[in-house]
């Protein structure tokens, strides 16, 4: 029972916590105007020109936090109140953003990692549920240990993805605080407010990626329940 309580009650109880974080940062921080006006879109356009990036398109989607870069369309997507908002929340996600896709020119190893390993990620995170359930249902004895095996390695791909996806988004904050001081875009003592955006926001990474370690050892520690067994 202590061991089910800290490898996932604990996990999800972190999960929950980022999350509301993240919500409670941004909310503070997008109301935060930022002294120069300047918009998310053109903060990311401002950004990707400093380093040379100039094929990737920026464009508006609906929802609240659903920015992302995707590389393989060479398409930088702000949400609504990002890619108009001049909040020290909206400048610091475009930003962030926008070190993606500098990441994605300068052939950010891990970027290049990352993306070899989205399929893969896929096709696990649409079957690691439904094995290990299986599994369950059959007992990790009989042949329910093999179901159980093939939803560890699912689980043991994702956890992978999540780990590289770690370094990649703390190098794209990295890249974001940098290039907005220097292109005078936020000032000096605006930046606690963009710092507790992204850094909240980066913790919901680590949150996912400690939640999926602590669902594969819990499997784990199944399996190897079953093999003493018999």
């Amino acid at each position: 029972m202590l061991i089910w309580f800290v490898l996932i009650i604990i996990p999800l109880l972190f999960g929950l916590y980022a999350q509301m974080r993240v919500s409670s940062a941004y909310n503070r921080n997008v109301q935060i105007p930022s002294r120069g006006r300047i918009t998310g879109r053109e903060a990311a356009a401002a950004v990707m020109e400093s380093a040379g990036v100039h094929d990737v398109e920026i464009v508006r989607v609906e929802g609240q936090l659903t920015d992302h870069y995707d590389p393989t369309h060479k398409r930088l997507a702000l949400s609504e109140h990002n890619y108009d908002g001049t909040s020290l929340a909206a400048l610091g996600v475009a930003a962030h953003e926008a070190g993606h896709a500098i990441q994605h020119k300068v052939g950010y190893s891990m970027m290049t990692l990352r993306q070899t390993l989205v399929p893969a990620t896929q096709i696990a995170s649409g079957a690691s549920q439904f094995l290990i359930i299986l599994g369950i249902v059959l007992g990790a004895q009989a042949a329910g240990g093999i179901f159980l095996m093939l939803g560890a390695v699912a689980l043991a791909t994702i956890c992978l993805f999540q780990l590289i996806t770690l370094p990649v988004e703390f190098d794209a904050t990295a890249r974001a605080k940098a290039q907005l001081v220097d292109l005078g875009i936020v000032g000096r003592d605006e930046m606690p407010g963009v710092s507790e955006t992204l850094d909240a926001a980066a913790l919901t990474y680590v949150a996912a990626f400690v939640a999926s370690l602590g669902s594969l050892l819990h499997i784990l520690m199944l399996l190897m329940g079953g093999r003493r067994d018999d």
